[in-house]
């Protein structure tokens, strides 16, 4: 079995190292575009020497289809946008998720390849949260001062974004540990993990945890029965953690206030416990009645934002995007769709989601399971009865974009022989 550390050198010293900075530069804003720009370079170089190599490759044909809805859905808005220039903009810069996905579908071919990078993600994700361990004990790490409501880690208390990354990318740690030490090791990284993704403070990041732990938990079961009862464990453990939290860290127990006021039952109090996102929705919806087609462009929310919530609105008095915009986006998935791309938009991205299970469901049960954390990362990242960070912004759209091009790669690796024979019986008996 291939440790951790040889795993990262194959990284770093392979084609894999452009694809994999793009994640471990997430924490510095811009910096992780360099490997963007790389695997743009990579795939120019490709298709000079092999310009039929796109014909080869079930993944990135499927990828291209992918991407076609999520760019045409915004393509499609531009056209009566609010705010065409940022519209077209948005649209220009999505682009670059096309690179980057086929990039991954090409220098992933091999298993071992996948595995390392696996392995080189996972190691990112134990610095960022033994980062933020530190930080919890001591109120300092690598990103500076925490704030007083919540830890940041090494994104910084100015960006935070430390628990919903890492909650979406839990599944990939938690598999090498899995991988590397069996069932003791899953659960030492689960804990490992939970911790900062608590005291982070995001509720959604709790709520994408605990879909990334009932995936490893079925993937372990294997039986209805035991699945119950190790959801049963699971649930104790977690409101040990919660309950332990509560009592030792001032900022979870905030969170936890603040949260528990949804159980008053008034619109007043759960519009508080949800941070005025009900505010939000509700203008949300009166953009999505005026602009039922394709939406107000995309990446338009918080300029039609003010013509449609109240002249008292939370949001628009205190200049929450820092220009008197008011909110900045939906913050739920299908509303940011709606209203920003419309029923155009929507139906593409079901579209999609159909194409993407169809494509799931037909490769064999091998690659299902080599596929299984970037798919389980995507699942939850896309799980529409949560809050969600803008699909179409700069950064948590190309995060998206970064996962997308990993999975249709990691369906299509060249499987060992032995599995191969496998998958060509599975198909025989089916």
């Amino acid at each position: 079995m291939i440790s951790i550390g040889s795993s990262l050198k194959a990284v770093l010293r392979s084609p894999l190292l452009p694809f994999w900075l793009v994640v471990a530069l997430l924490p510095f804003g811009r910096s992780s575009e360099l490997g963007t720009v790389l695997c743009l370079l990579g795939v120019i170089l490709l298709f000079a020497r092999y310009p039929r190599a796109l014909q080869e490759h079930a993944g990135a044909q499927l990828l291209l289809w992918l991407l076609a809805a999520y760019v045409g859905a915004a393509l499609l808005s531009t056209f009566d946008s609010i705010v065409p220039g940022k519209s077209w903009g948005t649209v220009a810069a999505i682009l670059r998720y096309v690179p980057l996905g086929l990039y991954a579908c090409f220098a992933i071919r091999r298993e071992d390849k996948l595995q390392a990078l696996y392995d080189g993600i996972a190691l990112v994700l134990a610095v960022w949260a033994a980062d933020a361990w530190v930080q919890a004990l001591t109120g300092w790490s690598l990103g500076g001062h925490a704030q007083a409501e919540r830890i940041s880690g090494i994104f910084g208390a100015t960006n935070l974004k430390l628990g919903p990354t890492l909650a979406v990318l839990s599944p990939f740690a938690l598999w090498a540990a899995s991988r590397r030490w069996g069932l003791p090791g899953l659960l030492l990284a689960f804990g490992f993990l939970l911790g900062p993704v608590l005291l982070a403070g995001s509720r959604a990041a709790w709520l994408c945890y605990v879909l990334v732990a009932l995936a490893f938990v079925w993937r372990e079961a294997r039986t209805p029965g035991r699945f119950i009862g190790f959801c049963a464990i699971g649930v104790i453990v977690l409101a040990l953690a919660a309950g332990l939290a509560w009592k030792t860290s001032g900022r979870f127990h905030d969170r936890m206030d603040l949260t528990m006021l949804a159980l008053r039952g008034n619109s007043q109090s759960v519009d508080t416990a949800l941070s005025g996102r009900l505010d939000i929705w509700h203008a949300s919806a009166e953009m999505i009645a005026a602009h039922p087609i394709n939406g107000v462009g995309v990446r338009g929310f918080r300029y039609a934002y003010p013509h449609y919530a109240p002249a008292n609105d939370h949001f628009v008095v205190a200049e929450a995007c820092g220009d008197g915009e008011g909110a900045c986006h939906p913050h739920q998935l299908i509303l940011e769709i709606l209203t920003e791309t419309g029923a155009i938009g929507l139906l593409l991205w079901l579209a999609a989601t159909f194409l993407a299970f169809r494509a799931w469901r037909r490769v064999g049960s091998s690659a299902r399971s080599r596929a299984f954390p970037a798919t389980v990362a995507l699942g939850v990242m896309l799980f529409p009865l949560n809050t969600h960070l803008a699909f179409y912004s700069a950064w948590w759209g190309l995060l998206f974009g970064w996962l997308l091009g990993l999975w249709c790669a990691a369906m299509f690796v060249e499987p060992t022989i032995a599995e191969s024979h496998a998958d060509m019986e599975n198909v025989r008996a089916a």
